[in-house]
This record gives C-alpha cells, structure tokens and sequence, in this order.
C-alpha cells in the first residue's frame, strides 16, 4: 500500500499520530485518486450556520454520505450541493488505511475533503455531528505543512499544536473522539505535492451505528 512502518506519536490518550505513514509513492497515488474523484465532484465553499459567512477552506466528500454545512446547520448529505450527484466512492487506499490503524469492525461513510490554501485554517471544533461517537476519525494529511491543535472535551481546555507534513496519519478517538481541534494555519511552499501547492486533509469518519 505504500504505507511505512515508523513509531506512534501520542498527542493526547486516544490520539496517534504516524509520522511519514504514507510514503512518497502512496502520497502521488493517493492525490490522483483524489483528483480524479473532485473531477466528477469540485470542491466547493461550505457556510457557517447562522451567519452564512463562508469557509476559508474548500470542500467536497468521498463515500456514500457528505458532511455538509450551510446557513441551517451542520449535516450530513448523500449528494453533492452543485451536481446532485452522489459523491464519489472513498479511495480504496483509504479504505486499507482505515482497517490498518483504526480497527473498527465496519467502514467509514465518509471521507471529507478539505483544501487549504493562503491564509485558510480551521478554529477550534469537535466532530460531533454522527451517531457512531464510538468509531475513531481517521486524518491523512498531503501536500503542505500544517500546524493542528488539538486539546481536550472543553473548548477552554489546556491544547497541544503539533506540526502535520505530508504523509502523516492521525487518529482520535475514545476519551479523544470528541477533543476539540483545528488548523492555526497552512505553512506555504513547504510541499510541491499538489498542483498549484496548498494542502488537502482527507478524513474519514463512520457516520451510523454499525
């Protein structure tokens, strides 16, 4: 698969990170299985609830739902806002990952693609919008650097940032599952990976009880 066997980072109880889990080669396949996929479903601009300012991140999914956001709220979708098509299948390198890292005894429904470039970053949330709290998030990062913070179930908590490359795999869950978290920013030109440079973060989440 491309994947590299290094040692685990434990940034809080119920959050790993692998350093470099995913190889230069894995990396290159992976985005042109990515590309492919936002082909048939472009990246788009979420709104906040409420306010309907938009997103500095784009975004799209992968798999049978779509976590989706505008003025009403927060949910999840089983098309594209634009095409109303549905998303495209989750990379079956993605998939393999899931099983090698998460163990959890059934798929994930979908992988939300976020695409970061200039000054987008973001704030501080939890992923708390599915039912199945039980199953880990799975986080694969590519393309330039990132500084992420994560801290604990109270968004005043005490944080930790650590700096994300290219390659790297993060998982949360159990007393992490529900850990506040973001991006403070994108550290520009540190990675030619991705056309027109910026960085994509795959994650995948099981979104029904399995």
């Amino acid at each position: 698969m491309g994947t590299v066997e290094t040692p685990t980072l434990t940034l809080a109880p119920g959050a790993t990170l692998w350093r470099g889990k995913l190889d230069v080669e894995a990396q290159r396949a992976l985005l042109g299985e990515v590309l492919a996929r936002v082909d048939a479903a472009p990246f788009y601009r979420p709104r906040m609830p409420k306010s309907d300012a938009p997103f500095s991140v784009e975004e799209t999914n992968f798999g049978p739902l779509g976590w989706y956001s505008d003025k009403s709220g927060y949910r999840y979708v089983e098309a594209h806002p634009a095409t109303g098509k549905p998303w495209p299948a989750i990379p079956p390198l993605l998939l393999a990952l899931w099983e090698d890292t998460t163990g959890y005894g059934a798929p994930p429904e979908c992988c939300l693609v976020n695409l970061y470039r200039g000054a987008a970053k973001m704030g501080l949330h939890q992923d708390r919008d599915e039912q199945a709290l039980d199953a880990p998030v799975l986080s694969v990062s590519l393309g330039d650097a990132a500084l992420f913070r994560i801290g604990g179930t109270t968004r005043k908590g005490p944080t930790r940032s650590v700096k994300l490359v290219s390659g790297d795999v993060l998982t949360f869950g159990g007393p992490a599952r529900l850990a506040f978290h973001g991006i403070d920013r994108v550290l520009e030109g540190t990675s030619a990976l991705i056309p027109g440079g910026g960085r994509i973060n795959l994650t995948l989440r099981r979104v029904r009880p399995k």
